[in-house]
């Protein structure tokens, strides 16, 4: 329990400390997008590293979708201490993880109060699972919605080489 509380903290000071380094910056929007790739990077980074070790000792994946559900299932309960409430799919590469409950932003609000800063919130996580998706041999392209807070859905379309 003591850990997850010690991971959120790390996590706000790093999107704190991201913002700070940018805050000279006098383009706003140029400034945004700046702090919100580097966080993404740094997700896409952690994301590699974990699943490459939480995989070690699984089987090889049939396909695309077994490759969601274990990231919805064992990927994200290792992480986040709790499984994704809904993953749904298009069967055409697309699929929607949703949390409602995201750890990551329960500590902020439950309400629409600080809606416009979720997204530097979740940024990281972004990456987290593109970077884990990417170890798999899945190039994708992960976004992030939040309309109520702390409930949040990713949206991750698999990029068909």
């Amino acid at each position: 329990m003591a850990d997850d509380v010690l991971f959120e903290f790390l996590h706000m000071e790093i999107v704190a400390h991201v913002y700070k380094e940018h805050a000279t910056r006098e383009d706003i929007d140029k400034e945004r997008v700046t702090c919100v790739s580097t966080l993404e990077l740094m997700g896409f980074r952690v994301g590699q590293g974990l699943i490459e070790r939480f995989t070690k000792d699984c089987p090889t994946f049939k396909d695309d979708l077994d490759v969601m559900k274990f990231l919805c299932k064992d990927f994200w309960s290792t992480i986040f201490r709790k499984q994704i409430d809904n993953l749904r799919t298009n069967h055409q590469g697309t699929y929607v993880l949703q949390d409602n409950k995201f750890a990551l932003l329960t500590q902020l609000s439950s309400g629409k109060q600080y809606l416009e800063e979720a997204p530097k919130y979740l940024a990281f996580s972004c990456g987290l699972i593109r970077g884990a998706l990417s170890n798999l041999g899945l190039e994708s392209v992960v976004t992030a919605e939040v309309s109520l807070m702390p409930s949040c859905k990713f949206q991750v379309v698999i990029q068909k080489l």
